[in-house]
């Protein structure tokens, strides 16, 4: 497996887990009360900057464990890079139209951000699924 496919591991994984625990802890905050009322900006901004340390310090270590692969990089692994990112940004293109409608009908910031956010996990989740697969059958022949 190569760093990079590694890397495409911890990014989707991250993504999904810092959500999850984000979504927990909104929930048990509400506590019954309406979920557009509950404080989240700060639990948001640490999951998403919990999520880029993690993501770093995972990939330090994973550098660590096996420094012969961190600098193989070659045209197979660019190609799989572009063609996962260009498929996840799908999904971020989705989430701002979203949250544009959203916004245009007036509903509570809560929403707004948390559509967002919830395309960027999505994005970073497809991405990463799309490279893994890339990575272990190839990229599509068009």
């Amino acid at each position: 497996m190569t760093f990079e496919e590694k890397r495409a591991w911890v990014l989707g994984l991250l993504a999904v887990v810092t959500y999850a625990i984000y979504v927990t802890v909104i929930v048990r905050r509400a506590d019954g009360m309406p979920l557009a009322e509950v404080p989240y900006v700060s639990t948001m901004l640490w999951a998403i900057g919990g999520s880029i340390i993690a993501s770093i310090v995972l990939a330090i270590l994973i550098g660590i464990v096996s420094p012969r692969d961190v600098d193989k990089k070659d045209q197979r692994d660019k190609e799989i890079y572009r063609f996962g990112e260009y498929t996840g940004q799908s999904l971020v293109i989705a989430g701002a139209i979203a949250a544009l409608v959203m916004a245009m009908a007036e509903l509570a910031h809560f929403w707004i951000a948390n559509v967002i956010y919830l395309a960027f996990v999505l994005s970073a989740v497809l991405g990463s699924i799309v490279k893994i697969v890339a990575y272990r059958r190839g990229l599509p022949s068009w």
